[in-house]
């Protein structure tokens, strides 16, 4: 008798970072973290620490659909993150890899803009990105930067000018979009999920760190690991923003690099 599957699979197409606080290594911890078995397709190569990226190796888009096919024909995904994507090639090739073998759900962080505020993808990828992931998604993570380049816009600086924000994010035709507030001023932290029929605000309280390296591609994986669980979106998106929390409060306990380190993905086991 074949014994019954119970802790679910998840993938993350994304960049490595070699100090671990990003990208798919922060992903898998993430997914491990939160009880979810992670596999991962790499998109690029990096040489970076927590004091900045010195140099990336984009993977060709011939490797990352072997990878996608390969893994995908062995493996039951129950849910995807899909991280950084620096050209349309390589957008065209997860856009048909994910339609020819859809899992559940896709959970998308744009992640398009440093935190120094410089922009990371060329206008190429900006509208590949926005045209062809976009709408496969059923979640789309931007911060404010992150939005307003998806957008054309202005980056908000307020909850009035997010709120403002959201008919034109769900005209892009994601299923849902979490709008981070954390560019906002203020102790307070707020997001905005914007859904098709509604916009819900989820509040929250910034953490006094300088602990922020991977923030967003690990706030992205645990959604991800949440749905795969079985939540339903507001409750994933909900227990992942609250872990992340938790996660930048116990960073201290960490003593990685001299620039901005990363979260304790691990708070709750070590």
């Amino acid at each position: 008798m074949t014994q019954s599957r119970t802790i679910p699979n998840a993938l993350t197409i994304a960049g490595s970072d070699p100090s671990g606080g990003a990208g798919i290594q922060a992903d898998l911890k993430t997914f491990s973290a939160l009880g979810v078995y992670g596999t991962s397709v790499i998109t690029a190569l990096t040489a970076q620490n927590t004091r900045g990226v010195s140099g990336v190796h984009p993977i060709p888009s011939g490797f990352i659909d072997t990878q996608l096919a390969t893994l995908l024909d062995d493996v039951t995904i129950d849910a995807v993150k899909i991280g950084m994507v620096a050209s349309r090639d390589v957008a065209e090739t997860i856009r048909a890899s994910l339609e020819r073998c859809r899992p559940r759900w896709i959970v998308l962080d744009p992640v398009m803009v440093a935190k120094s505020g410089d922009v990371l993808v060329d206008d190429a990828g900006i509208a590949a990105v926005r045209d062809l992931l976009v709408p496969l998604a059923d979640v789309v993570t931007p911060n404010l930067p992150e939005a307003a380049v998806l957008l054309d816009r202005l980056t908000p600086h307020s909850r009035t000018a997010m709120e403002a924000l959201a008919a034109p994010l769900r005209d892009l035709g994601a299923g849902a979009t979490l709008l981070k507030g954390g560019h906002l001023p203020g102790r307070e932290c707020p997001d905005l999920l914007i859904t098709a029929g509604d916009a819900i605000w989820l509040e929250g309280s910034r953490v006094d760190t300088a602990n922020l390296h991977g923030t967003g591609c690990t706030l992205s994986s645990a959604i991800a690991a949440r749905l795969a669980h079985g939540d339903a979106l507001p409750d994933a998106v909900t227990t992942a923003k609250a872990w992340l929390e938790a996660a930048l409060t116990a960073s201290s306990r960490l003593d990685v690099g001299q620039g901005q380190g990363p979260v304790h993905h691990f708070h709750a086991w070590w």
